[in-house]
């Protein structure tokens, strides 16, 4: 019998549990959410709810990524879709009164939807993506514990019941976007973000109106950054760390465009011809680090055409460093685009990069240690114009074992490293940048059993 002192509906509920070890510490929705579900409906249950839900987040990041944003915004979209399918679940056990669909968390993530100028049609086609693959898996679940004279009845009350569930929240759903649209369109930092969207989107603008409503001149030079963090909350701290390194890059004035919870777009006028730089890029790296933050610059440009293409440019750095940490790498703090630009155009189509470098290095690409340090030590090697001086100072290793390494990977390679030298040369850099993103096949993301 639950905490509320009925005899729960569907006992074949109480059986669910999930594929992989679960925390229930590890919940992105409140605690409290969490602690009364398990007194509803058990703590397995649960675990295989929030299983399900971050399962079903990788489906609607898939379908519709306008949703995500960074990896703060991810956590948020985490947190909501969480409460959901925890709701549901007891819904489902004890009737629909008992799991409202809607809460603070959701709330939350609808305001920033909003605020990052998501349509509603969007919106909307992320929730169904979210109930066709819960609806999916609590079938799934039913045909394979309910006994069979039951089955077809109970496939289609839970059918109807998720039906309605859903139906509910994306009525709360469709009202709180509305509400929080009427109030967010007639703000001053709604119409800067407007601004910011239509010249990056190439619309043409009156320069002169947009620098005046923007407080920023747009006939300036710009060096454009992309700053965000694991944090919903660092809104603040992500301002000021951005001004702050701005300034350092030589920004006499700087404008700064809040996007996603832990992500903003933040650009600088700065001298043309790079002078006056007030602090070193170290004193940026220092800043981010301690911060917790990480951002990554563009280059400089001139007029609109140039603060589109240094955000353009700070976006694709973005980019390299979550393939990056996606690959288990350590975070950089700071990424100039000028640095790993070569890179971010080779993994533009991340598949066809791997395709590219398991074809170059063929062998190289076996995991571990022993044939990541060959990888490593070739590609500083070509990278030195094969200095082993140069090679072994870098690495920290005798120029005796940068012979070795360097004699091993070509006997592992199977020709002359003068052959293919440039696809040669890319190849291990993009491994070296990217890991098992780009050496192994990309397996199909998901959970077993959803």
């Amino acid at each position: 019998m639950t905490q509320t002192g009925r005899w729960p509906r569907r006992t074949w509920l109480a059986r669910l549990g999930p594929h992989r070890e679960v925390d229930l510490d590890q919940a992105a929705c409140p605690r409290e959410i969490i602690e009364d579900a398990v007194a509803r409906v058990g703590a397995d249950p649960v675990r295989w709810a929030m299983e399900l839900s971050s399962a079903v987040v990788g489906r609607i990041l898939g379908e519709v990524p306008a949703l995500g944003g960074g990896s703060a915004a991810v956590e948020m979209l985490r947190a909501g879709n969480e409460v959901t399918t925890v709701r549901a679940l007891v819904a489902l056990v004890e009737g629909q009164a008992a799991g409202p669909p809607t809460g603070e968390a959701t709330l939350v993530g609808i305001r920033e939807f909003v605020h990052r100028g998501i349509p509603l049609e969007q919106v909307l086609h992320g929730v169904r993506v979210g109930h066709a693959a819960t609806t999916e898996a609590f079938l799934r679940a039913c045909v394979e514990l309910v006994d069979p004279r039951a089955r077809a009845d109970e496939v289609t009350a839970i059918s109807r019941e998720l039906f309605s569930y859903v139906d509910d929240l994306s009525d709360a759903m469709i009202r709180a976007y509305l509400v929080e649209h009427e109030v967010w369109s007639t703000s001053a930092a709604a119409a800067r973000a407007d601004i910011v969207r239509s010249l990056l989107s190439g619309a043409a603008a009156d320069v002169g109106e947009a620098s005046r409503v923007l407080g920023y001149d747009l006939r300036r030079t710009h060096e454009a950054v992309v700053a965000w963090s694991d944090s919903a909350n660092d809104g603040p701290r992500l301002r000021a760390a951005a001004i702050e390194v701005l300034r350092a890059r030589g920004a006499t004035t700087t404008l700064v465009v809040p996007v996603a919870s832990g992500r903003l777009w933040a650009w600088g006028t700065v001298p043309r011809d790079g002078a006056r730089r007030t602090g070193s890029w170290e004193t940026v790296v220092q800043t981010l680090s301690s911060q917790r933050i990480q951002a990554a610059f563009g280059t400089s440009g001139d007029g609109v055409a140039g603060f589109r293409r240094s955000h353009r440019e700070a976006e694709r750095g973005e980019r390299v460093e979550q393939l990056r940490r996606e690959a288990g790498r350590a975070p950089r703090p700071a990424t100039a685009y000028g640095d790993v630009a070569a890179v971010a155009l080779l993994a533009t189509d991340l598949d066809a990069a791997g395709e590219f470098v398991r074809r170059e290095l063929g062998g190289l690409c076996v995991r571990g240690a022993p044939m990541e340090a060959l990888r490593t030590t070739l590609y500083h090697y070509l990278g030195a114009e094969r200095s082993l001086v140069e090679v072994a100072r870098r690495l920290h290793v005798a120029r005796g074992t940068v012979t070795y390494r360097v004699k091993r990977a070509q006997e592992v390679l199977g020709h002359d490293l003068d052959d293919r030298r440039f696809a040669l040369h890319a190849a291990l850099a993009l491994a070296e940048e990217f890991g098992d993103a780009v050496l192994l096949p990309r397996q199909t993301n998901g959970r077993p059993g959803f």
